[in-house]
């Protein structure tokens, strides 16, 4: 990269830091209890907005990964999130009513939070529909990976996001609360992915799967996007600049091995796909505060008018990391 280039990024992640800091007035404190965190502790940042039935079972599965700390702004919920959240001992909360898009879609906030807290912890950020996997996770907490990767020197590590989906219609098995909703949507695809790479900011750019097949597809450059960066060693000099599809400096991006070899990566089971799908979507749809004046929610809406069945004979049942890994959508690359 050009010097120029270089130079013009550095600005750009100096804004976007001003920015965060900036952003710091929307967010109202509702249970502060990061004097509770620890040199080591793993955390865990996401901002939500009404996601009461998901949020147990959430919780449940990132502290029995190992994960100490969560760190949640919650946009608005008006169906009790706030208050749950609230109530649990290693969560601290903050509510702001302040718009989701002119926050570009949460990431300034929590920006300023993991500059506030994040600094030198292993920081792992994702939705409340996005269940983390890398390799090993049926038998080593977080603790190992992290430790695997201070010790090698790297500093963030990638994961393909994972369309998952029930099979037959989406509405056709309730998703209670508590419940795993792995139980219900245990499919995915997996193949019809395309990959290109980034040249401003070196990350590789992943589309296609269930939602490009389903939603898009006569538009499947219009698909979002599959590629993320969730676990970050972070530093306050860090900056997220679209959700966690890439980050600032560059050359955290760099999730992949030049020379044709293998890092090692891990995979996001999304579990949006359930039956509160419809009713999230219309919401979301009205309220108008996602990316490209919510293209992907007209999409959802012009479909989820038939009930599709997002489920083809091509769908694999889900298994566990390790047939991710067969697969080629995750790896363990050299760490054993």
């Amino acid at each position: 990269m050009r010097p120029w280039q270089s130079y013009k990024l550095r600005l750009q992640r100096h804004r976007w830091r001003v920015r965060a800091w900036r952003k710091r007035r929307e967010l109202r404190t509702i249970a502060n209890r990061t004097k509770a965190i620890a040199p080591s502790d793993v955390l865990v940042f996401s901002t939500l907005r009404n996601e009461r039935r998901r949020l147990p079972h959430f919780l449940k599965y990132y502290r029995e990964m190992g994960v100490d700390h969560f760190l949640i702004v919650d946009n608005g919920s008006t169906d009790g999130s706030g208050d749950y959240l609230s109530n649990q001992p290693d969560v601290s909360l903050w509510h702001t009513e302040a718009s989701y898009k002119r926050s570009r879609f949460g990431v300034d906030w929590l920006n300023r939070l993991a500059y506030r807290y994040g600094h030198g912890h292993w920081c792992l950020t994702v939705d409340p529909d996005e269940y983390f996997l890398f390799p090993f996770c049926d038998t080593r907490p977080i603790q190992a990976l992290t430790d695997w990767l201070d010790a090698s020197s790297i500093k963030s590590f990638s994961a393909m996001l994972l369309d998952m989906y029930p099979k037959g219609p989406i509405d056709a098995q309730p998703f209670e609360e508590g419940m795993d909703p792995l139980e219900i949507a245990h499919w995915f695809d997996a193949g019809n992915y395309t990959i290109s790479k980034n040249k401003r900011f070196g990350n590789l750019w992943i589309q296609g799967g269930a939602r490009a097949r389903v939603f898009f597809p006569d538009q499947p450059a219009k698909s979002p996007a599959l590629n993320k960066v969730p676990l970050v060693k972070w530093n306050r000099r860090y900056a997220y600049v679209s959700s966690t599809h890439m980050l600032l400096p560059r050359g955290l991006n760099l999730v992949y091995d030049e020379w044709g070899g293998e890092k090692a990566s891990g995979v996001l089971l999304h579990t949006k796909f359930l039956d509160t799908f419809h009713e999230k979507a219309t919401e979301e749809l009205d309220r108008k505060q996602h990316y490209s004046a919510s293209v992907e929610y007209k999409a959802y809406a012009e479909q989820m008018a038939a009930n599709p069945d997002m489920w083809c004979k091509w769908s694999e049942k889900y298994i566990n990391w390790r047939q991710l890994e067969i697969l080629g959508l995750m790896s363990k690359g050299n760490w054993a």
